[in-house]
């Protein structure tokens, strides 16, 4: 029977033997991982690293720091660390979770609060269900605070002027200047030029054509543009105007009385008047800055061309791109079509022949 010394002895001993045993594996697999490695620069595999965790986990930090030469302590136990976080990794049996509203959903709530600002989330949310949709009033808070629109209380306190526009598109005008130079026995002289513009059918009339804008020629233009019978602005309600001095307090009282409410535009706000200034553009890089104009007469002419042309034969393309009065048009077969030419073919439109 043993003693109790030597039975302290033999389990001591075996102690000692497993924890050599257990370098010794370390050891054993370092250095065929080296051997592996051909005297490069270690870069270990996933496979690699796993070994030399298993193992390296037995020996602990203190015995890993005497014995370990190709990768520190602290990286082995991480690598261990790793792969027991793996071990309980469960994601990839995980559902999807909560799915995300998707893309097309998203632009119909905003679209629909930015078209009606009196609308507030439940009212939202109800449109949306009728489409056969299911979301909460908070997701529809959510996405409208993500595109930066205020809830219902602070937006319908302000009237954009889109909305604005459309709410009157059809009894609303706008007015604007542009000049133009003319040859004169003077020199250069420049001439201004009024048009309205029907907002709702993009046709434009030239209100009057001048040297000089003054109060007298402006009280002229207004009564020609209100009179009852055949006025531009007679079913007109709103004119829209900048705030040019040519607008005299007189003019805009004068409308007033007429029945028209002049709407001033902010100072430098050319977007606010965006139709008359795309209109402005298009008379000068398609008629007046591609002629020189001798006389009064010569551009007269050449503007009473460009207008027609404007409201009668030219696409536009806010309204789909037909012109002011296209109606259902047959097909007309390419061998048949003719073109039409103004100002010396400065301005050109097609149609089909007649038959």
């Amino acid at each position: 029977m043993l003693r109790p010394l030597e039975l302290m002895l033999l389990c001591f001993a075996g102690i000692l033997t497993e924890r050599e045993r257990a370098i010794n594996l370390y050891l054993r697999e370092e250095n065929r991982i080296l051997r592996e490695q051909l005297g490069k620069r270690p870069r270990l595999t996933d496979d690699q690293r796993i070994r030399l965790a298993v193992l390296g986990k037995k020996l602990g930090r203190k015995l890993l720091g005497e014995w370990a030469s190709i990768v520190t302590p602290d990286t082995i136990l991480r690598w261990h660390r790793c792969l027991i976080a793996a071990k309980f990794d469960f994601s990839s049996r995980r559902g999807p979770g909560r799915p995300p509203v998707i893309n097309l959903l998203r632009r119909l709530i905003v679209r629909m609060a930015l078209e009606n600002p009196l609308w507030g989330y439940d009212r939202i949310e109800g449109e949306i269900k009728k489409l056969g949709h299911q979301l909460a009033p908070t997701t529809v808070r959510n996405i409208l605070k993500a595109h930066g629109i205020e809830p219902s209380p602070e937006r319908r306190k302000r009237t954009t002027w889109r909305n604005f526009l459309r709410a009157n598109w059809s009894c609303l005008a706008a007015a604007d200047f542009f000049t133009v130079e003319v040859w004169t026995c003077r020199g250069l002289v420049t001439h201004y030029v009024l048009f309205v513009l029907d907002l709702s059918t993009r046709r434009v009339h030239v209100a009057g054509i001048t040297r000089n804008p003054n109060e007298h020629w402006m009280m002229q233009i207004v009564r020609n543009l209100t009179d009852p019978f055949d006025g531009f602005l007679r079913d007109k309600r709103f004119l829209m105007i900048d705030r040019d001095s040519k607008y005299s307090h007189e003019f805009r009282q004068m409308l007033v009385r007429s029945g028209v409410t002049p709407v001033r535009l902010p100072a430098r706000s050319p977007n606010l008047n965006a139709y008359a200034e795309r209109f402005v553009r298009s008379m000068k890089t398609e008629c007046t800055e591609r002629l020189i104009f001798f006389g009064e007469r010569s551009l007269r002419h050449a503007i009473d061309e460009y207008i027609e042309h404007y409201n009668e034969e030219r696409p536009h393309q806010g309204i789909g791109n037909w012109t002011i009065n296209s109606t259902c048009i047959e097909s007309t077969p390419a061998h048949v079509v003719q073109c039409d030419e103004r100002l010396g073919g400065l301005l050109r439109s097609y149609r089909g022949q007649a038959a």
